[in-house]
This record gives structure tokens, C-alpha cells and sequence, in this order.
């Protein structure tokens, strides 16, 4: 019997969620699926993301819930800020049209991540129920929304969830060039200001490895995310002074 010939887990409203070593393995057809059903509320979506799990579904499918092993995670201290990047950067931190804003158009963001799809894969997964879940998240402060603006225009951005110090990326978009990548660096510089040692990036694609994101055992990234839910939250708000960790000589770049 092949491994995705097992059974799955499904969920009614409120129910609990299988433990994470249940996902399927890397010899089923999905990799990383824990179980399906269940709801999109604030409550059932802060249990899966402080137990390492997300959910992730295509239009016509049931809610779907992933756990996958290995996990991919962008650590703040090893994002590596490409040349050409640092150029794009030092021009928007001195340039006055430009700027980084938090949560000021978050439900653009989203609706922007869902009209362009996850890098890599085919039509969207952020459907009408996911925006609106995590519109609902945002609204009890524990989704974001990062942004870049040029001439008082929204141009990239992305949104992520964070509980506590535990930060797990979502989706980004771009409008023009480079736009979502000064998101991603606003994000890192925010991390590590605001000390979080770890962004989930869930999974592994050549775009976020080549910034320095790496897998990690999924056991040892539930036990970051555990010992960090209980720290006390960052201020979310952007300074450009915070750009000096990416553009300083001292920065740590590769």
C-alpha cells in the first residue's frame, strides 16, 4: 500500500489538530499533508501556525493543512543582500519619493498576492476564503502587511503572521522590479531590530534560497516557534534608520 493510501485526518470546526509527525512523508504524493477540514477562523489559524502547521489549498479543494520535512527558514543573520539589491536599496533609503510602510494597505496586499500567484506554481492558492481569513487575523493584530511605495503608490509588498516573536512569511508581490525583494529586506531589517531570529518561508523554492533562506529538520523548527511565541512582540513600525543593519560597511552581507 503505497503511504498516501492512508487515511486523512479530517477536521470539524474546533476540533484539534493531529499531531505535526502525522503529515504524510516524502513518499506520498503530498509531502507535508497533515489533515483537511475544519475552519479558517482566527482561532483555529493561531493553533496551526503555533504548532508549525498552514494551510494551503487550491480553488474546489477542502481546507487543507501542511506540516512539511523539512521546513524552510529564512534566518535575519544570514539574509544575503545581493550586490545589485544593496544598489536598488541604497537608492530608495536616500531617495525622498520612497518608503517603507507597515499595515497601512493590507488588504490590497493580500488581494495583490492573490492576483499573482506563489512563484513557481500555477494559478493561486490565496482564494476569496484565505483573503478574508487573514484579513481577520490582521484585524486582531496578528497578521502584517509590509510595503513598499514610490511616489505615494503602492508598487510590492507581503504579508506574513507573527505570534509573539514567531514569524511565518506568506506571500509577496511586485508591481515593479525589485519592489517585493525591499519588502523582503524591510522585513529582515525589522526582524532584526525587533529580535526574531527565524522567518517560516514553509517551503523550499530557488527564489528564497537564494537569499540565504536554508530547510531546517521540522522538529527543530517547532521548537523555535515554541520557545518564541511567549516573547513579547516586536513593534511592527518601520524607521529607515533600520536600513543601516543591511547598508552599513559593519552589515553582514554575502
Amino acid at each position: 500500500m503505497s503511504e498516501n493510501a492512508l487515511s486523512l485526518a479530517w477536521l470539524e470546526p474546533g476540533d484539534a489538530f493531529p499531531p505535526v509527525h502525522h503529515a504524510w512523508g516524502h513518499n506520498s504524493d503530498a509531502p507535508g499533508l497533515l489533515c483537511a477540514g475544519g475552519d479558517l477562523s482566527v482561532d483555529s489559524l493561531v493553533r496551526a501556525y503555533r504548532n508549525g502547521i498552514f494551510p494551503w489549498f487550491s480553488p474546489g479543494q477542502p481546507i487543507l493543512w501542511w506540516s512539511p520535512d523539512p521546513r524552510m527558514v529564512l534566518k535575519p543573520a544570514a539574509f544575503r543582500l545581493h550586490t545589485s539589491l544593496k544598489k536598488q536599496l541604497k537608492k530608495f533609503a536616500n531617495s525622498p519619493h520612497c518608503e517603507i510602510r507597515v499595515d497601512c494597505a493590507f488588504e490590497t496586499v493580500i488581494q495583490a498576492c492573490a492576483d499573482s500567484g506563489r512563484g513557481g506554481q500555477s494559478g493561486t492558492w490565496i482564494v476569496p476564503t484565505m483573503v478574508q481569513a487573514y484579513v481577520e487575523l490582521h484585524r486582531a493584530g496578528l497578521a502584517h502587511s509590509v510595503e513598499t511605495w514610490v511616489h505615494g503608490e503602492l508598487v510590492g509588498g507581503l504579508y506574513f503572521v507573527a505570534i509573539g516573536r514567531a514569524v511565518f512569511g506568506e506571500s509577496m508581490f511586485h508591481r515593479v522590479t525589485d519592489a517585493s525583494k525591499i519588502a523582503l529586506a524591510a522585513l529582515v531589517a525589522l526582524c532584526r531590530h525587533g529580535g526574531v531570529h527565524q522567518i517560516d518561508c514553509q517551503q523550499n523554492t530557488q527564489h528564497l534560497a537564494s537569499f540565504g533562506a536554508a530547510e531546517t529538520p521540522r522538529a527543530t523548527f517547532v521548537q523555535a516557534v515554541t520557545e518564541t511565541l511567549q516573547q513579547p512582540a516586536p513593534d511592527w513600525r518601520f524607521s529607515p534608520l533600520y536600513w543601516n543593519c543591511l547598508l552599513t560597511p559593519a552589515a553582514a552581507n554575502t
